[in-house]
């Protein structure tokens, strides 16, 4: 399947990746989680090309993750802020850092600890049944393909 494609594809993860699937709109969604919101915050941090930067803005835009929202007149410049859509996303970015933080190559600590507010531990994501409130391993899950309804 070619790259273009998988937004068509009848496969969530495939359609997931076609929005965010880029290493630089990850990288932005890290950014954005981390606080950034400006074009040149973005460029600074990521230290892209404005050319990516941009294209990678735009789409994430275009599908409904950030919205722009202009902040100067003259010339125009926007704050990028995500939308529910974006914010949705945390929990996928959550989990990156963590397996990226275990598994990190240089065996140093990780750069960023996150804190939870709530209780002042560092943060340490699980997955859940939202019915039971049972802790979730690949395991213990079945997936059931959903049947489609008949075309005539």
């Amino acid at each position: 399947m070619r790259w273009d494609e998988l937004g068509r594809a009848d496969c969530s993860i495939a359609q997931t990746l076609s929005v965010i699937g880029d290493r630089w709109t990850l990288l932005i969604l890290r950014d954005c989680f981390l606080g950034l919101r400006k074009f040149d915050d973005f460029l600074c941090s990521l230290n892209v090309s404005r050319t990516i930067l941009t294209d990678r803005l735009a789409k994430l835009v275009e599908e409904g993750v950030l919205e722009k929202i202009p902040y100067q007149e003259r010339p125009t410049r926007y704050d990028y802020r995500l939308t529910q859509k974006g914010l949705d996303l945390y929990p996928v970015i959550l989990t990156l850092v963590e397996w990226g933080d275990k598994y990190r190559k240089d065996g140093n600590k990780p750069p960023l600890a996150r804190e939870h507010k709530s209780c002042g531990q560092v943060l340490r994501s699980k997955i859940v049944c939202a019915e039971c409130g049972e802790e979730v391993t690949p395991k213990q899950v079945t997936a059931i393909r959903q049947k489609l309804p008949k075309v005539s």
